[in-house]
């Protein structure tokens, strides 16, 4: 493909690139959650409306960016950086709340994590064929695949850690009291801000691709205690056991 140009076949190859690795991701996940699995429908509403949530995302980010750029603080880079991660964290609960944890298949604490990883696997989707395509277009196919692999190892994972760590404070607080929901479930947003945050900011200050893959193994092992908690919020079965996963 030449470059600059943006055709058919690019945004077909950026779709594969970008859907494909979630799907595999989401299929990982959901075989956690084998025993007494999700109704289809409302992983797919999910996935969905994690995927249409980027459009609101990317509207309420350039707002911010133009705030700050031509009004208050144009040589300032980290606190956009911070609100896009609250934004993206916030905008990904809302869309599962509004999906999944208003209906009534939402009956244990493991669907907190499970939807929430199926919205933030579908809010990546759209954000990897949306790289992918700007990379195919500038600089060919091959750069596209190495831009994919990256965002499957890098973004990907990002989204799948923050929205899980949600999902593990919802699920954690699911037989609680309203004020603690209230309270876990602002703890939760709070610390998956900071590391999407943190996250932005390595890739930023990376100078070559040895430090990038350097920050793409912490978040594999973030993944860890992440599967560690899944295990322990499957547990949770009723209001007699739940405290000693507090």
């Amino acid at each position: 493909m030449a470059g600059n140009s943006i055709t058919i076949a690019t945004v077909l190859f950026a779709i594969a690139g970008g859907i494909l690795p979630t799907l595999l991701w989401l299929w990982f996940w959901l075989k956690e959650d084998a025993k007494k699995p999700e109704p289809k429908r409302l992983l797919v509403a999910c996935f969905t409306a994690g995927f249409l949530t980027v459009a609101i995302a990317i509207v309420l980010e350039d707002a911010v960016q133009n705030i700050f750029t031509n009004t208050l603080f144009p040589n300032d880079y980290f606190t956009p950086i911070v609100f896009f991660a609250i934004i993206e964290e916030t905008l990904k609960y809302f869309a599962v709340y509004m999906i999944a944890f208003r209906n009534a298949d939402f009956d244990e604490p493991i669907d907190a994590i499970v939807y929430m990883i199926t919205g933030a696997l579908g809010f990546a989707a759209i954000e990897n064929i949306l790289y992918i395509t700007a990379a195919v277009g500038q600089a060919g196919a091959m750069l596209g695949i190495i831009a994919g692999n990256l965002r499957f190892v890098g973004a990907t994972l990002l989204h799948t850690a923050t929205s899980g760590i949600v999902g593990i404070a919802v699920g954690l607080a699911f037989y609680m009291n309203k004020e603690k929901k209230h309270l876990h479930l602002a703890i939760g947003l709070i610390t998956a801000s900071l590391l999407h945050t943190l996250f932005n900011l390595s890739i930023i200050k990376t100078d070559n691709i040895g430090e990038v893959l350097f920050v793409f193994l912490l978040l594999w092992l973030l993944i860890v205690p992440i599967m560690l908690f899944f295990e322990k919020v499957k547990k949770i079965h009723s209001k007699t056991n739940k405290e000693e996963f507090i």
